[in-house]
């Protein structure tokens, strides 16, 4: 029995600024471990129900995580494996379920200072399907494609309330809410007893089924530069809706992420 985790930082109780997540920033060391912390819990969580974990590092250059505070027995994938599944690089058919850890706010919304969709300075928003879709939602529909079901977020509030909407069922722990530039965080350690608990009382139950998936996947991508969507348009399929926008289907969530992959060169 497998589980994997991916994790992000923006969603992480305390981080409020850009400069905690990135090199050099104020409280950045601070964020990462407070980040590894949080990935711990869902390990031990994960352990303790008997479950293998594979952990995926999906922030900035996926080198945020202390391997050396994860508890013993748990993988860690570090660095990006040049593949469109991006911060589910590592998945496949064999895995029992996802966790993502540190998830945040799509790009549309007001619910989280840091609130993006893929690379903050590329799109204004993302569609898929028609309906605004966050990291949460791109990266659960391919889980969904490789049979695999989605149990646990954690992250900000609105993250949380978006992923129960898109995902129904799905375990939920709010780390804090947005609230204009700031953030109402909950304590760290009130966040990592949720965490382990939430993880080990899912993985003890009998696991729920991936979602079915859509006929077809229609994305649009709406780009902060014209430039940048004159580019894109290129993408064998892909049809320019404006100036800014750009939009393609395809059969498969995993042909999307190709698809978004070479249209954000």
């Amino acid at each position: 029995m497998k589980i994997f985790i991916s994790a992000d930082i923006e969603g992480i109780t305390g981080v409020t600024t850009w400069a905690s997540t990135r090199y050099g920033g104020k409280d950045y060391e601070q964020a990462c471990e407070q980040m590894t912390r949080e990935v711990a819990a869902a390990c031990r969580g994960a352990l303790e129900a008997g479950f293998e974990v594979v952990v995926k590092d999906g922030h900035e250059d996926a080198m945020n995580i202390d391997p050396f505070m994860l508890p013993k027995g748990v993988q860690l994938i570090r660095g990006w494996m040049n593949t469109p599944l991006s911060m589910m690089a590592g998945l496949d058919e064999t895995f029992d379920g996802v966790l993502y850890i540190g998830y945040h706010s799509g790009a549309w919304t007001n619910t989280s200072p840091l609130k993006h969709t893929g690379e903050d300075y590329l799109y204004n928003w993302v569609k898929v399907n028609g309906d605004y879709a966050s990291e949460f939602t791109l990266n659960s529909i391919v889980a969904d494609q490789l049979g695999v079901p989605s149990l646990l977020l954690s992250g900000d509030r609105g993250i949380c309330g978006d992923a129960a909407r898109q995902y129904p069922g799905i375990v939920t722990v709010a780390t804090k809410d947005g609230i204009g530039n700031g953030t109402w965080n909950m304590h760290p350690a009130d966040v990592l007893e949720q965490i382990e608990q939430k993880t080990a009382e899912i993985l003890r139950n009998p696991l729920p089924k991936a979602k079915k998936l859509a006929e077809k996947y229609t994305m649009e991508l709406c780009f902060k530069d014209h430039q940048r969507a004159r580019t894109a348009s290129w993408y064998p399929g892909a049809v320019q809706i404006d100036d800014f926008t750009v939009e393609i289907t395809a059969p498969t969530p995993i042909d999307l992420a190709v698809a978004r992959m070479f249209m954000a060169e």
